[in-house]
């Protein structure tokens, strides 16, 4: 069954029932009922790919440092990635700090106001376009994100619902007088009822018009498109020590963990004297004169979305005379900082602050 085949009478009330569960049951989060283009916009880009209570604990933080697009488009980088630190994705971070400047040079000095200017930003696709312009601007358009598609697969029976049916189905039904509550009562119900196991089929207002529920295949809806197994990499860690500091690299403009800082590393295959060897080469690479042989810290892991990485760290005693540049700097571990690090980064350095600790006792 299509979008079509229903009767114009059916397709309202699949809408008012939505609307009237939304309105009886939403989610409160610290950005609905916000209709400032910049705050819905900073919402929706945090929700990428990440946790509701996650964003929680960091979108009043990021208003607090960056109240309005101004402040976000005058902001330093650095400043930008230390206020993400921590929710992950760190592109998105910079696709916002870009997108505000760009749009700070437009004639009105504010963000687009319809979805196909919105999709023109960095890092603004068609869901974070349709839930910006919909929710901000009352652009009757779709917002189809992974809770949306598994709705409309499971009310529509389909098992593998592509990119244009899901456009077109979504669009068709997009509530014209409240187009942004809309789209936020598809999230909630994929959020909440309609989950990707054991969904609440007796909790959803849609069950009148649910094909798969009808034909018991809710669960095998839709069926498919797993993620990837994510690729296991070892890196060895070249921790650098003047004896009181730690020399951290800031990463290249582009790829994982883009402009922020971090040790110097090397993809290894997981050999001891490898892993050795790739800190010496490390350390003569950046011009930094070793005084020992390295020693090895403890390894540990960290997820990436399609990376799996255990961290080889090497501790090794150098010369800290005329090391330095624009790439490079000295921190103290355990004391605070203004650069944006890398969570694994981050925990590195509180170990090597405990171990100072400990051997200071």
């Amino acid at each position: 069954m299509s979008v079509s085949e229903l009767l114009p009478a059916a397709t309202a009330g699949l809408r008012a029932a939505l609307l009237g569960h939304y309105d009886r049951t939403g989610r409160s989060l610290p950005w609905r009922g916000e209709t400032d283009p910049y705050r819905v916009l900073v919402s929706e880009v945090m929700l990428q790919q990440t946790r509701v209570a996650t964003v929680e604990r960091y979108y009043g933080r990021w208003l607090e440092r960056f109240p309005d697009l101004l402040a976000l488009a005058e902001a330093e980088e650095d400043a930008v990635l230390k206020t993400w630190e921590g929710l992950g994705y760190y592109r998105r971070a910079r696709n916002l700090h870009q997108a505000a400047r760009i749009a700070r040079e437009r004639p009105d000095g504010s963000l687009p106001s319809t979805y196909a200017e919105l999709k023109e930003l960095p890092g603004v696709g068609e869901y974070t376009a349709g839930a910006v312009a919909s929710i901000a601007f009352g652009e009757q358009v779709p917002a189809p994100d992974g809770n949306v598609r598994r709705v409309l697969a499971r009310l529509f029976d389909v098992l593998a619902p592509g990119p244009a049916w899901l456009r077109d189905t979504a669009t068709a039904l997009v509530d014209p007088e409240r187009p942004g509550d809309w789209n936020q009562a598809l999230m909630d119900l994929g959020a909440t009822v309609c989950t990707p196991r054991a969904p609440r089929c007796n909790a959803c207002p849609l069950i009148p018009w649910c094909r798969a529920h009808g034909a018991g295949t809710q669960e095998q809806r839709p069926g498919g498109g797993g993620r990837p197994a994510a690729r296991r990499v070892t890196l060895a860690l070249a921790v650098l020590s003047d004896g009181a500091r730690v020399l951290l690299q800031r990463r290249p403009d582009a790829g994982l963990l883009a402009g922020m800082w971090a040790f110097p590393e090397r993809e290894v295959s997981g050999a001891p004297t490898e892993a050795e060897l790739a800190v010496a080469a490390l350390a003569a690479a950046l011009g930094v004169r070793t005084l020992g042989n390295p020693e090895a810290l403890a390894s540990f892991g960290h997820r990436f979305t399609h990376l799996h990485a255990t961290y080889t760290p090497y501790i090794v005693a150098v010369d800290a005379k005329g090391v330095g540049g624009a790439d490079l700097t000295w921190v103290e571990p355990g004391a605070p900082t203004d650069l944006a690090l890398p969570v694994a980064q981050r925990r590195l350095l509180d170990r090597l602050a405990e171990r100072a600790a400990v051997g200071a006792e």
